[in-house]
């Protein structure tokens, strides 16, 4: 757990900017504002911290230079955008950080590079190495040749994902909003900023409630979730105003500015922070309340007996998602049977399955190991 105080002694930061910040509201790269949050980050660096920069705006940028009104939506159209605007960002974000005499790593990511094991460990190790060099690495999606089956969907989510991936100490996202309000400030005057909050709380859902811009992806909701899922490794969020001067100064200070959402006393194993990290489910296995209480409860596998229905097709190995009668996700795993399978051994003991299947490879339908609850 993260209070204001401790954000002094952080060693790591995950810092995410947004597509509004970043082009003045779609008017093309704010130079000035970007050389801004650099000087910091620079003073930051000169304290002995690493920073990871989470970087939107490539499609974005793109859609400036092409000159089009509005963010397309074709997916060639956003892949050519994409193309375009990564080639004036991360040249701004260079010019920027050498003023300083640091140099920049460009870090293109899909899912699928997190979803593999071995391309997630070595794209761990290639940052971790950057940073012990004094680089810094801008990471961004990789909108070129990103699909919808591999998208992380927003940067929020991939910026929660990079502070699992390098175990940050916490994950700062600056947007063009003061934080996170118990209503809609855009709708209502009234609107209370919220100063702190466990990340768990579950009126959080509520108050995020509400789109995106027109240029981004993401919304409060979606920072929400993504402090949920960088909480796994035990880092806290701060959702600030990129906008007030000095702001990340502010935050390393200690000051209350913008919402912190504090991460739970319970950190993730880093095997199962890969496994949370997944967002593409291959299929489902509906569970009984028996089965969702042992999980929860007391932590072991799952066994056959406790499925009552399988939706999807699958391959042993696959990750699918364990779901209560109502369709609610409860935990996801690495599945040791192909679904055609597991519709033949559910609902039996694991002493039946040899002589339901004619072999049996393992007791378990999904071992603890590979197993990962979902929620906090």
């Amino acid at each position: 757990m993260t209070d204001r105080k401790q954000l002094k002694s952080a060693r790591r930061w995950v810092i995410k900017i947004g597509s509004a910040l970043l082009t003045r509201d779609g008017a093309g790269l704010d130079l000035p504002a970007m050389q801004g949050w650099v000087d910091q980050i620079a003073m930051l660096l000169e304290q002995g911290m690493e920073v990871v920069l989470v970087s939107s705006g490539a499609v974005a940028e793109g859609v400036c230079r092409l000159g089009w009104k509005q963010r397309p939506h074709a997916l060639h159209d956003l892949q050519a955008a994409a193309a375009v605007g990564q080639m004036g960002l991360i040249q701004a974000w260079e010019s920027c950080f050498a003023r300083h005499g640091r140099h920049t790593a460009q870090i293109l990511l899909t899912h699928d590079d997190l979803s593999n094991r071995e391309r997630y460990l070595n794209a761990r190790s290639a940052i971790r190495s950057l940073l012990a060099l004094g680089v810094v690495p801008v990471v961004n999606e990789n909108d070129t040749v990103a699909i919808d089956e591999i998208r992380f969907g927003d940067n929020d989510t991939l910026a929660a994902l990079a502070t699992n991936l390098v175990e940050a100490d916490n994950l700062i996202i600056l947007t063009d909003q003061n934080g996170l309000f118990d209503r809609d400030p855009r709708q209502h005057a009234d609107a209370t900023l919220i100063s702190e909050a466990p990340v768990s709380e579950p009126s959080l859902d509520v108050m995020a409630e509400g789109g995106a811009g027109s240029l981004g992806r993401g919304g409060m909701a979606t920072k929400v979730r993504a402090a949920r899922l960088a909480a796994r490794s035990g880092a806290s969020t701060l959702i600030a105003p990129g906008r007030e001067p000095a702001i990340l100064k502010a935050l390393r200070d200690g000051d209350e500015v913008g919402t912190l959402l504090r991460a739970g006393e319970a950190i993730v194993t880093a095997r199962k922070q890969w496994l949370a990290g997944h967002l593409q489910m291959r299929g489902q296995l509906v569970l009984d309340e028996g089965a969702i209480r042992v999980l929860q409860k007391s932590g072991r596998s799952l066994l056959a007996v406790g499925v009552t229905a399988v939706n999807g097709e699958f391959a042993r190995g696959d990750m699918v998602a364990c779901v209560d009668s109502a369709g609610r996700e409860v935990a996801r795993g690495l599945v040791n049977y192909p679904a055609s399978e597991v519709r033949q051994i559910m609902g039996h003991p694991s002493d039946k399955i040899e002589s339901l299947l004619g072999y049996v490879d393992e007791a378990e339908l999904i071992h603890r190991d590979n197993l990962v609850l979902v929620g906090l």
